[in-house]
């Protein structure tokens, strides 16, 4: 089954085609006999009635610096593709928001990967509200006396941006530091929104794990460790891929949560735990598949196109 596939992300000319999991995603689509077409989210439009892409037919090849070749460029319906992957990286802010809007009116005739509604509403530092069980304790505030108040009651903490991503803006907090107030005007200057905080967990020196579920079912795991003198273990900012096993604790959180992933329609998912604790359910636009497939040799990209053509045939 050849299927019409486009993929709307960043920009593809900089990407690291050594660990960029779109980049394996199409890689592993064209290997399958698919059609891809690329356009990047600010080519994306609503033109009365009908949702437009303007890009290019794409061919992937792994050879760095010569990873992609384009088509003549050209307006696509995208009624007319089998699959569009939502693949730009956050901030999600409301251009991302919007671009989910608009992909609702396609979906599910053509199949959006993720489910952009459930995007949209499951932003990956709020799905975990609803497994308090599951997590570390976490206020999300934009009251600096309440933001304050937790800090109080649980010592070191961890304060984000509750939209941000790859470990931008987050900061541990000790019990004796006192650059709260300072850190909650810098935020407070540059948007409105809320911030994100959690009890600090020490194992996160151990490293912060990134389990990856396909149509919600755990396929395997990579351990990030931060770089020396770092609290964050983002690959972003220098943490370390390694070979991790699934524990029992991870296999526990993956059968609570996948169920509603699978149920709306989040096909590729990467969760963070932190030794016991679920922190972060990222479902916009996951990452880890490359180092997964080197550590383990588990296909990831193969087992998320199966789901994928499952559903579309």
């Amino acid at each position: 089954m050849s299927l019409k596939i486009a993929f709307q992300m960043d920009p593809i000319g900089p990407i690291d085609i050594d660990a960029d999991s779109t980049f394996r995603i199409a890689e592993e689509a064209q290997l399958r006999g698919h059609e891809l077409f690329y356009y990047t989210p600010d080519m994306l439009a609503y033109q009365e009635g009908r949702i437009t892409a303007t890009g290019c037919p794409l061919t992937v090849k792994r050879e760095k610096g010569n990873h992609f070749s384009l088509g003549e460029k050209t307006e696509a319906d995208l009624a007319d593709m089998d699959v569009v992957w939502l693949r730009q990286d956050p901030p999600f802010d409301m251009g991302y928001i919007t671009t989910t809007h608009l992909l609702d009116r396609i979906h599910p005739d053509t199949l959006v990967v993720n489910d952009p509604f459930w995007v949209r509403n499951y932003p990956e530092k709020l799905l975990v509200l609803d497994f308090p069980d599951l997590t570390p304790p976490t206020t999300v505030a934009r009251d600096l006396e309440t933001i304050k108040a937790f800090k109080a009651k649980h010592g070191t903490v961890i304060l984000k941006p509750l939209y941000g991503n790859g470990g931008a803006g987050v900061f541990k907090l000790t019990e004796a530091d006192n650059n709260i107030t300072s850190l909650h005007e810098l935020f407070s200057g540059i948007n409105r929104e809320p911030l994100i905080v959690q009890k600090f967990l020490p194992d996160v020196s151990n490293g912060d794990k990134r389990v990856i579920l396909v149509d919600g079912e755990p396929v395997g795991a990579i351990n990030r460790v931060p770089a020396k003198g770092e609290t964050r273990s983002n690959m972003h900012v220098g943490g370390r891929p390694e070979k991790v096993a699934l524990t029992a604790r991870d296999i526990e959180i993956c059968e609570r949560i996948g169920p509603l992933l699978r149920e709306k329609g989040q096909i590729f998912v990467g969760i963070d735990v932190i030794g016991d604790y679920l922190t972060e359910i990222n479902v916009t636009s996951p990452t880890g598949i490359q180092e997964l497939e080197r550590f383990d040799g588990t296909n990831v990209a193969e087992k998320i196109w199966q789901a994928i053509e499952a559903k579309r045939a």
